[in-house]
């Protein structure tokens, strides 16, 4: 296990970065989910600008990101997580997800909490909360499966494996 790794939380709507921090935020999706992942799909998918993005800064660089949705019927929909390749092996992984978690319950109180998951990271994300509630599937050619964390869980608490199927 690494030391904790101390970084500040930056939270906010895409009209709210400054062209330079959109473009190093965008830049940095691109190159970790169509680059480094060999997957070419649509990463600007027109669902920006309702969202709020979490990231995570270790001197004003960021360092881990989530892209949260807003709530639909299903609640709120985290997505397009990643840390950053020269910030790996810090467990920040964990860390950006327990504060888009925290985000998610700050802003949409009540409500569950929704990702599609790559399939190999299953286990990670219910060490979270979240348990699986879809079949595999695959997507631009990479496995994935639906994953619901319950409104109000603690956030130690991790659900029976399909408890949340229903």
């Amino acid at each position: 296990m690494t030391a904790h790794t101390a970084y500040s939380v930056d939270l906010r709507r895409m009209d709210a970065f400054s062209a330079v921090e959109l473009y190093a935020l965008l830049k940095l999706r691109v190159d970790v989910f169509v680059v480094e992942q060999a997957c070419a799909y649509p990463e600007l998918d027109g669902e920006d600008a309702d969202a709020l993005h979490l990231r995570l800064l270790i001197n004003a660089e960021t360092a881990a990101y989530a892209r949260i949705l807003p709530a639909t019927h299903a609640g709120p929909r985290i997505g397009r997580v990643l840390v950053s390749p020269n910030q790996r092996g810090k467990r920040l992984g964990e860390a950006v997800m327990r504060e888009a978690i925290r985000a998610c319950e700050a802003h949409f109180p009540g409500q569950p909490i929704s990702l599609s998951a790559q399939s190999h990271l299953e286990r990670f994300y219910h060490s979270l909360g979240f348990a699986p509630i879809s079949a595999e599937y695959v997507e631009d050619g990479i496995p994935h499966i639906n994953m619901r964390r319950a409104a109000g869980l603690s956030p130690n608490t991790v659900p029976d494996q399909g408890a949340l199927a229903s």
